[in-house]
């Protein structure tokens, strides 16, 4: 079904007021800018920033929902005798082959995460969203499997595999932050993914094969 007019204005809209919010945070920091200021920067009332944006966290953490996701989408979409870590971690592989920003690989990450660690709201809900992606994983874990209730399994292994991407921003966020290139930032970044793979076990590795349909 296509978009239609009023649709795409309101998208754009939320896109332009958000955009305009993050360029305020990154120059003076999330805590000193208020609402009023970035309503009256994006030309639009208090209450439309409201409308599209309850928190002030949703500003700069717009897009929580496409990240959660993210990891159960990599899952829906293995391949035949791909299992769910083998999807995690070829697509993981493909965003830091791609030196993507979806990864933090782009030289304005640096700026980004400064204005998460010196804001305690927005380092709480970064974590609130890490536990979503790993319930949101879980829940897609055991869909696939056709797990029992009660079943630990799928959630210990959405653990594993959302400890392997998480591990993968920090580092990433870590070295993006010391002004490196992101093209060498994403070579290292794939012997850590290497390395990591070798730490999960066999059960993790092998678990939710997709069939042959």
């Amino acid at each position: 079904m296509s978009e239609g007019l009023r649709e795409r204005k309101k998208r754009q809209t939320k896109q332009r007021i958000s955009d305009i919010a993050t360029g305020l945070f990154l120059e003076h920091g999330f805590v000193t800018v208020t609402i009023a200021e970035i309503a009256d920067a994006a030309d639009v009332s208090v209450n439309t920033v409201y409308n599209y944006f309850p928190a002030k966290e949703d500003l700069f953490l717009d897009r929580g929902e496409s990240v959660v996701d993210r990891l159960s989408g990599h899952v829906r979409g293995r391949r035949e005798g791909e299992s769910a870590a083998d999807a995690v971690l070829r697509e993981l592989r493909a965003d830091v082959e791609a030196v993507s920003p979806t990864v933090g690989l782009f030289p304005g990450w640096a700026d980004f995460m400064k204005v998460i660690t010196e804001a305690h709201a927005l380092r709480s809900r970064l974590w609130a969203i890490q536990q979503e992606v790993v319930d949101r994983l879980t829940r897609t874990l055991a869909e696939e499997t056709g797990a029992a209730e009660g079943d630990p399994l799928p959630g210990l292994v959405a653990g594993q595999l959302a400890w392997v991407h998480s591990t993968l921003m920090a580092w990433i966020g870590d070295e993006m932050t010391k002004c490196r290139k992101p093209a060498e930032v994403s070579r290292e970044a794939l012997v850590l993914l290497d390395e990591m793979e070798d730490l999960l076990s066999e059960k993790v590795l092998n678990y939710a094969v997709r069939g042959a349909k």
